[in-house]
Formats: C-alpha cells, structure tokens, sequence
C-alpha cells in the first residue's frame, strides 16, 4: 500500500508540477510557447550589442514594476497619469527592448506571454550579459489591470536613510540581507549629478561636503560634476567596472566612494554593513560567488512579490496598453 501511495504521488507531481511562490515555476511557457525565453534572450542580447548600459536600464525597470503594485507590468502602463510618468521613475529606460520581444512573441504565440515575464527574463538575460549569474526564472505572472503614477511614489529614493529603505524593503517581504545583495545592482548602471551633487556642496544644508565622502574621491566627483552644472550628466554607480557585474561596488561604498547617499548610508547601519563588508572582503573571487549566488536568491524572491497569476489580471496584447482599449 506504501508504494501504490508513493507511486501515485510521483504521477501527481509530473502531471501537475509543484508551482513557486504566488503560482509560478520555471519552464512555465514550455508547452504553450517553447520558444518564449530564447525570443527575450535574443531581443536582449541584439539590444546589448548596440548599447551596453541597457543592461542596467532592464534590470532597474523590473525592480520598479515589482515595488508598485507587484510585478506585473503596470510600470510599462504609458499615458500622464501611468506609473512610468511618476517623478520616482524618471530616467527609465529600456521600454523599447520589452514592446520588441513582445512584439515577436505575439506573432510565434499571441495571448500567451505577459510582459511581467518578460520583464524577468530581461532583467536575468542582461545581468548574465554583463557578466553576472543567470538563473532559472520562475514565470507564470500575469499582467495587471491598473497603473497610476501616485502609487509610484513611495519607491526606494536616493535619498533614504537605511531606515526607510529598511521598512520599504520590508514591506515587500525583504529583509536587510535582501536589501542589501539589490542595491548591489548598481554595480552597473549610472545616475545623474542632480541627485548626488547635494553630497558634493551643501550636505544638510551646511555648505559643506558630505563628510562620508573619500577626499580624493570628493576632488574627482566635484570635476565630473561642477557646481551649477549639468545635472543631467552622467556618472557611473560603479567608478571602477560599470559594465561588470562584480563586487567591487561594494568595495567602493566601503572605502567612501559610493554615490548616491542612499548607498554609502548602507555603512552606517550595523546589520547593512555587516553585509557590505562580507562582499567587500579581500578575497574578491570567492565573495564575487556569493554574491553572484545571493543575488540571484534574492531576484527570485523580489520577483515573486504580489504576482497575479491563475485568472488575476491578464496577458496584454501590447505591454504599454490595457486590454480593455482594444
């Protein structure tokens, strides 16, 4: 009789496999539309090849459609009062590669794939073209039926102390660890001078610089960044490999040379730096590793806030409009 069980068990779980958090698994598309993650893959990768730093546009994009609203594509929702217009999303980018690869995957098998998908696996396929770890992305999701820019605004900023990135993160299911191994992600990626200059010339309106900041590091940034400048130009998030997906982000927030304050604050708190410091370490092979290993933890685990699977939701025609306008 235990066996007869044991049997019937295993045919139950080949026939109706074991899904991940919020209804989703890996391979979910394997049946319905095979070729689904290659078309994403190669729509990245022929991007990638005209212009690197989408890899960083991507993976931010997925980041914050998954904090509104959970990952379901309402960050791709366009129209004044969308979720993209917010002031908390300016500078996102990458639009284009997602309408591309749905595009394509209507046409090999229309109504199937959601632009959260899509979303994902763009964001696993650029961080494995710049270097970092790949992983299995558990895909599922479906697209929501709702975008407003008001709901953006309470993203993670720039300027957020640990404790409020803390309880944003939290409320999300993340812990510091989580918090921590994500905003590695700026290991690639830049920003503009408008919103670090502050750091630079009046930290807390005292006219000074901020004090965390490396001197030599201070000179360098104030040259890149003039005061009364160009806010609008870029720097890197990473001085040392903004196109390589290592831990040397973490070296640079341990020795005063992070950018934004929001990073560099990540020391000053006793259960975030212990984690910077672990990647930080002088053994940069082994602790590029684990980070490469927890990243992709947490990305799994990030991606599968409030998704709306089953009959929640649905799969657009096209990711920046409803269905309902068709």
């Amino acid at each position: 009789m235990e066996n007869l069980c044991l049997v019937f068990l295993l045919i139950i779980s080949f026939v109706f496999p074991v899904l991940g958090q919020g209804g989703l698994k890996t391979g979910f598309y394997s049946s319905s539309c095979p070729n689904a993650e290659s078309i994403v893959k190669s729509t990245v990768q022929a991007e990638f090849n005209k212009d690197p730093t989408i890899a960083a546009g991507l993976l931010r994009l997925h980041f914050h459609d998954c904090f509104v609203q959970g990952c379901d594509g309402s960050v791709l929702i366009s129209g004044s009062s969308a979720e993209r217009n917010a002031v908390t999303n300016t500078g996102l980018r990458g639009f284009e590669v997602i309408d591309d690869a749905k595009s394509q995957l209507e046409a090999s098998c229309p109504g199937v794939v959601s632009c959260a998908d899509i979303l994902a696996l763009a964001a696993r396929d650029a961080v494995d073209l710049v270097g970092g770890p790949s992983w299995g992305v558990p895909t599922g999701r479906r697209d929501g039926r709702n975008s407003s820019s008001s709901e953006a605004m309470n993203l993670p900023s720039p300027f957020d102390t640990v404790e409020v990135q803390r309880s944003k993160f939290a409320d999300k299911g993340l812990d510091d660890h989580d918090l921590v191994t994500l905003v590695g992600a700026h290991t690639i990626g830049q920003t503009d001078c408008r919103f670090f200059s502050y750091r630079l010339y009046n930290f807390t309106k005292t006219g000074n610089a901020d004090p965390s900041i490396d001197q030599q590091f201070l000179t360098q940034l104030k040259t890149i960044c003039p005061k009364d400048g160009d806010g609008l130009k870029k720097v890197d998030l990473d001085k040392d490999s903004q196109l390589n997906f290592d831990v040397s982000f973490f070296k640079n927030v341990r020795n005063g040379n992070g950018i934004l304050e929001s990073d560099q604050r990540l020391l000053g708190d006793s259960s975030t730096k212990d984690v910077v410091d672990k990647y930080a370490g002088s053994i940069r092979g082994l602790l590029g590793l684990r980070f490469n290993y927890n990243f992709k933890q947490a990305m799994i685990k990030m991606s599968s806030i409030e998704v709306k699977s089953g009959t929640d939701g649905e799969i657009r025609k096209v990711c920046s409009r409803f269905n309902h306008y068709y």
